[in-house]
């Protein structure tokens, strides 16, 4: 799946700085914790795909924003059909994955689970190290998983996928 439109159609008035702690490179970490969890749970790529870079994209600040959860799925009804397409039940799954992420602690759906501990994987990068008992999935409670996407988030690495797909170039 292509991100590029989605991503233009993010940049064109996102609020918060690009290398911020919910912007670019940790959209692209929570990318690459998706595509590796879904390899194991069988989550819908292109949800998790367009999770990654929609859940934070209308955040108005870096600390507490309750409602922009409810704006990203907002923001990607307005995107349906234009920077994507998805079927009915996959979009729903998309818009409850955006709304849930941060308040709500579990969904029956293994795709909604993946995308949320995708993102709760990425806390490392706040200084929080995942809670096994606050992820979804098993594949991301394994202590190899969290060591792994802890430390990426932790020393904020920027995925090469940023530059080279996305053509978005961050300082390091």
């Amino acid at each position: 799946m292509n991100l590029n439109p989605v991503l233009i159609a993010i940049l064109e008035d996102y609020a918060l700085p690009l290398d911020g702690d919910h912007g670019v490179a940790h959209w692209a970490r929570v990318l690459e914790n998706g595509l590796r969890l879904a390899k194991e749970t069988g989550a819908n790529i292109k949800i998790v795909m367009l999770f990654a870079v929609l859940h934070d994209s209308r955040r108005i600040n870096e600390w507490t924003d309750p409602e922009h959860g409810a704006r990203a799925a907002k923001f990607a009804t307005s995107l349906r059909g234009k920077a994507f397409d998805l079927t009915d039940h996959e979009f729903q799954l998309l818009e409850v994955a955006c709304e849930g992420h941060c308040h709500v602690p579990y969904h029956s759906d293994v795709t909604i689970q993946t995308c949320w501990d995708a993102d709760r994987l990425d806390l490392g990068r706040v200084g929080i190290t995942p809670d096994p008992n606050r992820l979804c999935t098993q594949v991301a409670k394994r202590p190899e998983m969290i060591k792994w996407a802890d430390g990426r988030g932790r020393f904020r690495i920027i995925p090469d996928l940023v530059s080279n797909e996305w053509g978005i170039f961050l300082s390091k």
